[in-house]
């Protein structure tokens, strides 16, 4: 399928953004399992999970709006995710790992497509990896958590 740059681009932006709102959601999510934690756990998520993962998204941001900005278009503002409704903590880890997984699957279907190669440049390229790198881990420990909530 043929496109245009700009098309090309555009493209990029959309798809960093839905990516981009997959981790907000995961992040919502969190937020929410924090809730319902001990101390300990709460910190150990904060560290392994939750601040990797704040990082991960600002990192899209800032790779997707300076995108924008170097290719004179206009990235979207990514709409509020709402808030979770109450879970426990097990459902809301699993609720993250999901969204961790779509987020990082939709970066690597972006990645295969040779857009960012055909059409973007080397900043967006190797923000791309920086954020693929930091958010391939974080379903696993997702899951290792959930095996010992409430343990």
């Amino acid at each position: 399928m043929a496109y245009t740059t700009q098309e090309g681009r555009t493209q990029i932006l959309e798809d960093t953004a839905d990516a981009a709102t997959e981790l907000a959601r995961a992040l919502a999510v969190l937020g929410e399992a924090y809730e319902h934690l001990d101390e300990q756990t709460a910190e150990l998520m904060e560290q392994r999970l939750f601040r990797p993962l704040q990082g991960a998204y600002g990192q899209l941001n800032r790779t997707r709006t300076e995108f924008a900005a170097r290719s004179a278009l206009v990235a979207r503002e990514l709409a509020p995710v709402p808030t979770p409704a109450p879970e426990g903590p097990r459902v809301s880890l699993e609720h993250a790992a999901d969204a961790i997984s779509d987020a990082d699957q939709m970066l690597a279907e972006l990645q295969d497509t040779l857009l960012p190669v055909e059409v973007g440049d080397q900043q967006l390229r190797a923000g791309l990896s920086e954020v693929r790198s930091a958010i391939s881990p974080l379903p696993e420990i997702c899951d290792e958590m959930v095996r010992n909530v409430g343990r």
